[in-house]
């Protein structure tokens, strides 16, 4: 595999990196073109959720990829990237999340980043993969996010996270490109995996499933053990649920 050239198109206000960037895949853009902003207006997570961050506390971007894989491995792309995001932020602060299945980064139960990728196919497919990171608090402290400035009290800047973090990715996505590759980088997927062990409850549009979250399968869907069945999951927004305190007879 050739090294990727990065392109980094930067915006002050944009709707979605991700739109812009599908947009110009559709185009034929080559692997490599990254979209950041300081500001969305339509920032999307999961499930067409709104992502809302204030001008300048989050890395916003999202990243041209045309790996050899068929939609059904879109996973593995987005653990390229939240495994590259973690490394990075090692690398730069010391802040080590957890990777929650399918697309969020975590420390302890806060999120701190989430990814998002989307296949377009074609006679030339490609995957762009969206992330954004908590750089700064993003609003009242509830609980359930978290930033770099909250875990490690420094204040970095977007284009120097975005600059390891890719560089991160690099060799990720060497290993998109071959089976052995693609079973390594599972692998250290499954390692900074908290979601595994754990009991989950997995919300889909057509209905909740609850059972035991035992591993991923060799396109990154999540395993999970229904009554003894196990059961795979390619989507879905994955609850950690608590162990339930023993009933005293």
């Amino acid at each position: 595999m050739n090294p990727i050239v990065w392109r980094v198109e930067h915006f002050e206000e944009i709707d979605s990196t991700n739109s812009w960037l599908v947009d110009r895949a559709r185009e034929g853009a080559a692997e490599g073109l990254v979209a950041s902003s300081e500001f969305q207006t339509r920032g999307r997570g999961r499930l067409e959720r709104e992502w809302v961050a204030a001008p300048g506390t989050s890395l916003l971007c999202s990243i041209l990829l045309r790996p050899q894989i068929d939609a059904s491995e879109l996973q593995l792309s987005v653990a390229a990237v939240a495994l590259a995001a973690r490394a990075a932020l090692v690398r730069l602060c010391g802040v080590r999340p957890d990777l929650k299945w399918p697309n969020d980064l975590i420390v302890a139960d806060a999120k701190i980043a989430g990814v998002l990728a989307e296949y377009i196919a074609g006679e030339w497919p490609a995957v762009v993969v969206g992330i954004g990171v908590n750089l700064a608090p993003t609003g009242p402290d509830d609980g359930r996010t978290t930033s770099v400035w909250q875990e490690a009290g420094v204040r970095v800047a977007p284009r120097a996270l975005l600059d390891i973090l890719l560089e991160e990715l690099e060799p990720r996505c060497a290993m998109l490109e071959s089976a052995d590759g693609r079973v390594a980088l599972r692998e250290e997927y499954t390692r900074s995996l908290v979601t595994l062990g754990q009991r989950v409850r997995v919300h889909q549009l057509q209905g909740d499933a609850r059972g035991v979250a035992t591993g991923v399968d060799e396109v990154g869907r999540l395993v999970v053990d229904i009554n003894g069945v196990p059961t795979v999951f390619a989507s879905g927004d994955v609850v950690h649920l608590r162990a339930e305190p023993a009933v005293e007879s």
